[in-house]
């Protein structure tokens, strides 16, 4: 072989290699900007691991029907129940879709709750994090002729003599009402494991339990406690919150301004299957940023006493991370988790 014929194919080569480079980088390019601008081609799921009727599937259908009142988004969506389980039967079915954008899961803190309880093998970290909404706090609720007062006078019984104090929640042991009384009865030095509960189908049988006298107290959502509130049959001694509710609930002082440091809520957020990408959880973040910011919104927020609380991404990721160190904690201490 000449000079003159190794010169040719070593140009040919570095000219073949040039070529397959800058398509390489097309690719890339194309590929790039397709992620930046995904957003979803068909029906959108809304799953929900709890039955019609309840709490968050009220939610998930209010989250519907903006997303398609205001067209936040541009396909139609639909909300899918997937009760039992303990949820594990909806995150399974959420996760059977790895990397589809177009599968949402509403979730709370019966996520954590449930896993560390050991009713389910799932955890936050088997999903993809898009946004935390709002969280819902307990309220503290007694009959209005009541000896207790007080949430103080109501600790002071608790730490004391935890058997005559005779508890209400719904609708399970370990969920966040019963993490809300063990919560406040441990910063008050009180024994949590003494705690007499009993387990209730919701929270309006609850309430209605201590206005037949079967129970002395009950934790409760602050929302199905305001019918009763208004015609005078119970008295509200305490709530979760940070800082007061609005409202009818206004007046009630919070645990934190009775001298306890005992602030917790269950919280509502959406999650992805595992695997999506960043392209698509910001698309989320943008439509749920919308979705928040709407009149709608707000006023639902307002009518069920529920806490604004939005955050996306890596700060909604950090948020569950922090959430399942603290409760898993308590639950050992509550004894239903090991």
């Amino acid at each position: 072989m000449t000079s003159i014929d190794r010169r040719c194919i070593s140009a040919s080569g570095r000219c073949l290699v040039a070529a397959f480079a800058v398509a390489s980088s097309l690719l890339l390019v194309a590929d790039a900007a397709a992620q930046a601008d995904w957003r979803p081609t068909r029906m959108v799921e809304l799953v929900v691991q709890a039955g019609a009727g309840g709490a968050s599937d009220r939610a998930s259908r209010m989250i519907q029907k903006i997303l398609q009142d205001r067209r936040l988004i541009d396909v139609q969506s639909t909300v899918n129940n997937k009760p039992g389980g303990g949820g594990a039967i909806a995150y399974n079915y959420v996760n059977q879709h790895a990397g589809d954008g177009h599968y949402l899961l509403m979730s709370s803190g019966t996520l954590i709750t449930a896993n560390a309880s050991g009713q389910t093998p799932f955890l936050h970290t088997d999903f993809s994090p898009l946004a935390i909404l709002c969280t819902e706090y307990s309220a503290f609720v007694v009959r209005a002729d009541s000896p207790i007062k007080d949430g103080k006078t109501l600790l002071a019984k608790l730490v004391s003599s935890p058997q005559d104090v005779r508890i209400a929640i719904s609708p399970g042991l370990g969920n966040a009402n019963h993490i809300t009384i063990a919560m406040a009865v441990k910063a008050a030095g009180g024994d949590v494991k003494r705690l007499k509960i009993a387990v209730f189908a919701s929270s309006a049988e609850t309430v209605t339990a201590v206005l037949g006298g079967h129970v002395d107290l009950a934790v409760s959502p602050a929302s199905p406690v305001l019918p009763h509130l208004a015609t005078g049959g119970v008295r509200v001694v305490a709530v979760s919150s940070d800082k007061r509710l609005p409202g009818a609930l206004a007046g009630v002082p919070t645990w934190r301004e009775q001298g306890v440091d005992a602030v917790y809520g269950n919280w509502r957020g959406v999650l992805g299957p595992k695997g999506l990408s960043s392209a698509q959880a910001a698309y989320w973040g943008r439509v749920l940023g919308r979705l928040v910011a709407t009149p709608e919104w707000k006023e639902d927020l307002e009518k069920n006493l529920l806490s604004d609380q939005f955050i996306t991404g890596d700060q909604s990721k950090a948020f569950l991370d922090g959430e399942y160190r603290q409760i898993s904690a308590l639950m050992k201490e509550i004894g239903l988790a090991k």
